[in-house]
């Protein structure tokens, strides 16, 4: 069970999520669950993510590599990434893109496992 929650208060903004993603008699793996996307100034978004780990791993590596690369594998075919984008609806357009694209590439392989 994952468990992200985002609280607006008078103060501020608060993001929290757990970080635990299996746990056996013997060992806990955990995983960060919460990324952050800012530049000082200017944006500031957070990722809560939830769910396949797999799938989470490749979106936000996807974002990530955005960042780094700004290259034409990292945008959306308008060439928006979440670095350039000016409004909120065009941040949630490129991490709906993004999704897309990680169904795209491993849907197929994922629901012959047998995972939804």
């Amino acid at each position: 069970m994952t468990y992200c929650v985002a609280i607006r208060l008078d103060a501020g903004l608060v993001f929290l999520s757990d970080s635990r993603t299996n746990a056996g008699l013997d060992h806990i793996a955990s995983f960060r669950k919460m990324m952050i996307y800012e530049k000082p100034g200017e944006r500031f978004m957070v990722l809560l993510s939830a769910g396949n780990l797999s799938v989470s791993q490749s979106v936000r590596e996807l974002l990530q590599v955005e960042k780094i690369s700004g290259g034409p594998n990292a945008q959306t075919s308008e060439g928006i990434t979440i670095w350039n984008c000016t409004s909120l609806f065009d941040a949630a357009r490129v991490l709906g893109s993004t999704v897309r694209r990680v169904y795209a590439q491993d849907g197929a392989a994922l629901k012959s496992a047998g995972i939804d």
